[in-house]
């Protein structure tokens, strides 16, 4: 149920990777919040059927199907936030990519271009229209996911590693560069979360959800839920003094 005091009320939000997984955790969470949405992601399938269920729950929210590693696309869904609902107040990059891991010497261009094109070509044609609509409207606040692989290393992911510590780089620039405008971005840094990716994961390799939940001092992967709701808490105005941060949702995992 949308509650009308909520912490996001009477903001209007996009959310990019909203067709499954953290994004559409966070699609249900920021509008139960009280916020408007906008969900983008490139499945437009997944989209309308997320939106038919916010609105029987009382929610404004549509939708636009569009693929972050096109800034035509990004340009288009910002402008349809600001057409739909006069302005855009919250942003949540959340659209990612992962691969295959192999050692770095037998990665293809491809899963290079893949990731990298996704999880920060993505941030970045998603950043600058969020930008541009926010300095016209006084201010706004954005969250970017960047991930653990964002704060240290592992073996055999390194498109992926370049890739998260980019996104935290990019935030940072963003963070410094648009203070002064009243506009904030952070970027959240999750750990092993639970969605359709991962699932498939451990099915195809079971031995390693056991190894990968004792990489945390909780001994489990976070729940989608949990991770929308630090980001819808970073969009929200009791983090006004917060920005340029990155925020680890990892149960401890980078403690060790």
């Amino acid at each position: 149920m949308t509650q009308p005091h909520g912490s996001l009320a009477g903001k209007t939000a996009l959310i990019t990777g909203a067709s499954s997984g953290i994004g559409a955790a966070a699609a249900r969470v920021f509008t139960r919040e009280g916020a408007t949405v906008v969900l983008v992601a490139r499945r437009e399938d997944r989209l309308a059927q997320l939106v038919k269920e916010l609105r029987a729950d009382g929610a404004q929210a549509s939708y636009c199907a569009a693929d972050v590693q096109s800034a035509a696309d990004m340009r288009r869904a910002v402008t349809h936030t600001v057409d739909t609902y006069g302005r855009l107040d919250v942003a949540f990059n959340n659209a990612g990519a992962a691969l295959e891991k192999a050692p770095l010497h037998l990665m293809d261009d491809a899963a290079y271009d893949l990731v990298m094109d996704t999880n920060v070509r993505g941030v970045w044609n998603s950043l600058r229209p969020e930008i541009s609509a926010m300095l016209e409207s006084g201010g706004g606040a954005i969250v970017n996911t960047s991930s653990v692989a964002g704060l240290v290393a592992t073996s055999v992911a390194a498109p992926y590693i370049a890739a998260k510590h980019a996104v935290i780089g990019l935030t940072k620039v963003a963070a410094v560069e648009y203070a002064p405008h009243h506009i904030r971005v952070n970027a959240i840094a999750p750990g092993l979360t639970r969605s359709d990716m991962t699932d498939a994961w451990f099915t195809r390799y079971p031995a390693q959800e056991a190894k990968s939940k004792a990489s945390s001092p909780q001994n489990r992967m976070a729940e989608p839920e949990e991770v929308a709701e630090t980001a819808a808490w970073l969009c929200s105005d009791r983090t006004t003094f917060i920005t340029g941060a990155t925020v680890p949702i990892d149960g401890g995992a980078t403690t060790w």
